[in-house]
């Protein structure tokens, strides 16, 4: 079996938990955040909807450069729905699953670097970036965005359970 066909098989039901979660967040809630330097809870529900959309350009790109040289930086859109951001993610789940039909195990191998400013951060395969910066990372935020919903004062079911 291909990598991209094992991912194809998992990325709907992450990315189902990842959905769940995201229903979740009450538009009222979307600027709470914790005492100190931490984010709000828009930020880190924009985040979880951005890492979805970074499968097509792992799969067809070698590099990406988050702050290239002499180019004004991307601003996220102000977001005060999140049905806003609920459409963008299920585009994006979308768009992710079909990039990834049909990949030969041979590009999954392909390194990928992410730069800032031209410099390398990393590199690696596209395969592990995908593993990694996609499948572990999302995780990563749904246990952050979750902690965030709970300590707002947001009680839920897990969104392991349907």
């Amino acid at each position: 079996m291909l990598i991209s066909e094992l991912m194809t098989a998992e990325l709907p039901g992450e990315m189902a938990m990842t959905r769940r979660l995201l229903e979740r967040v009450p538009d009222e809630k979307l600027k709470w955040k914790p005492p100190g330097e931490l984010h709000t809870i828009v930020w880190n529900a924009t985040h979880l909807v951005e890492i979805i959309g970074w499968v097509p350009g792992v799969i067809g790109q070698s590099e990406f450069d988050i702050a290239p040289v002499g180019v004004e930086p991307c601003v996220a859109p102000e977001v005060t729905q999140m049905s806003q951001l609920l459409a963008t993610f299920d585009a994006g789940c979308d768009a992710a699953i079909d990039s990834l039909k049909g990949v030969p195990d041979s590009v999954m191998h392909e390194h990928w670097s992410l730069k800032m400013g031209g410099q390398t951060l990393f590199t690696m395969s596209k395969g592990d970036c995908i593993r990694k910066w996609v499948f572990s990372h999302s995780a990563h935020h749904r246990g952050i965005l979750s902690a965030y919903l709970r300590m707002a004062g947001l009680e839920f079911p897990s969104i392991y359970e349907e």
